[in-house]
């Protein structure tokens, strides 16, 4: 995800401080990865010196003047230019699971108990997702679905990949 995107996306609604970002961001984006505050105040110095946002107006508050930032023509345009563009799709062609498994075969180790325990790895972190799905508003519940979904690919993965073991074992050796 994009921190100066995403923040600029915010600032489209109204004017808005640092403190106001990070919050803002925190509730909608940042449940699991909050963003700290010297993220934010980098980034605005950033988006700043690019042009995308402007300084608004500077208010004393009980430490530092706290400054109000508003995004400019080119800021929306640079939104706009990012929201259009399609993410790149995750291959997953390098994988730390499978450079384990692969690993444990030519070490003779127990490639199926890495299985076995990246599975109950899954499942633990579906049931964790699905409860919070179930507990959460709509936004939440859309985040939680997609990590769902990339956890039950990975499952489907993992019974595939023990179902060929032998196979691999030989592959692997030669």
């Amino acid at each position: 995800m994009s921190i100066g995107h995403t923040l600029l996306g915010l600032l489209e609604s109204r004017p808005r401080h640092g403190y106001d970002l990070k919050r803002a961001f925190d509730e909608k984006f940042g449940h699991d990865r909050p963003l700290h505050y010297g993220q934010v105040y980098s980034t605005m110095a950033r988006l700043l010196k690019n042009g995308l946002v402007e300084v608004d107006g500077v208010e004393a508050g009980d430490g530092p003047e706290r400054k109000r930032y508003t995004i400019t023509d080119a800021g929306v345009t640079d939104v706009e230019q990012w929201l259009a563009t399609p993410q790149k799709a995750e291959e997953y062609l390098r994988s730390a699971l499978y450079t384990k498994v692969v690993l444990a075969l030519l070490t003779r180790r127990d490639a199926a108990g890495i299985l076995d325990t990246q599975r109950s790895e899954h499942l633990s972190s579906m049931r964790i997702l699905t409860d919070r799905k179930r507990k959460g508003d709509l936004a939440d519940q859309l985040i939680c679905d997609h990590a769902l979904f990339h956890l039950d690919a990975d499952l489907r993965w993992l019974e595939l990949t023990a179902a060929r073991l032998d196979r691999l074992r030989e592959a692997v050796a030669r």
